[in-house]
């Protein structure tokens, strides 16, 4: 039964880098552009609490807002096509469990959202060097690795449970356009909830990916606008969430051809 899991896993793998472009260099290009507008031409005028450079704020951020949504794309994009193609449909015949489809697909959105998200740290680094003159050191790379990881899972579960219930290729859109982004934008990415009005700071607390960028960016910066025991917990209850939403997506979801 283990080989079905790897060969999906592999699968997943070889299917992003087919494409590396558009999965990998178009990414890098956004956070180039992201990182030299507002980090470096704006920073300087921008105040982040704790005396942190805006531009090192703002990497951590950019890490995770592309991680989440490669981890996203690579699964729903991978169901979607095969949903198109007509080989989903095999899915169901091949010796694969529901539990190994998950993963399989999950862990392909971790290392592609991963990857990523390496690239955005890179490249802000070496902004961080020229602008700053010393190296963007991690001060916490445990917590790093953990926010990754768990982002990536869960986010590569929304993608799953979102691309089976989806009956089109316009309703996997309006999920990302109306959901996904909004609370991306909206979840610290770009500023510091601290420098938000009261009545707002208490909103953007509701927002759950608020406790993921901040968990990255105590991995990064050891500074975080949340208490980073609540983003693990938080974060926690995610992953068991979507893991049981993912679960009856694909028990309830359809495998037919579009």
């Amino acid at each position: 039964m283990a080989t079905g899991f790897i060969t999906l896993f592999t699968r997943e793998i070889k299917r992003f880098m087919k494409v590396v472009v558009q999965t990998v260099v178009t990414p890098f290009v956004s956070s180039f552009l992201y990182l030299l507008v507002f980090g470096v031409s704006l920073g300087s005028q921008v105040q982040v609490h704790g005396g942190v450079p805006y531009l090192a704020f703002l990497i951590p951020g950019l890490m995770m807002m592309g991680l989440m949504n490669n981890a996203f794309q690579n699964s729903s994009s991978s169901i979607v096509s095969s949903k198109f193609s007509g080989d989903l449909e095999d899915i169901r015949v091949a010796p694969i469990t529901n539990q190994q489809i998950i993963w399989a697909m999950s862990l392909g959105g971790v290392v592609r959202g991963g990857l990523v998200a390496l690239v955005t740290y890179l490249v802000g680094a070496v902004f961080y060097y020229f602008q700053q003159h010393e190296v963007l050191t991690i001060l916490h790379p445990l917590a790093l690795i953990y926010f990754v990881i768990i982002g990536g899972l869960i986010f590569g579960m929304i993608g799953i449970a979102v691309a089976f219930w989806a009956n089109s290729f316009d309703q996997l859109s309006a999920f990302s356009a109306f959901v996904l982004l909004p609370l991306t934008y909206l979840g610290g990415v770009f500023i510091s909830v601290e420098s938000l009005h009261p009545f707002w700071q208490v909103v953007a607390k509701l927002n759950p990916l608020l406790y993921l960028i901040n968990g990255l960016r105590y991995g990064v910066l050891g500074v975080s606008d949340v208490d980073i025991t609540l983003s693990v917990i938080l974060s926690l209850i995610g992953f068991v969430v979507f893991y049981g939403v993912s679960l009856l997506a694909l028990r309830k979801g359809s495998f037919q051809r579009w």
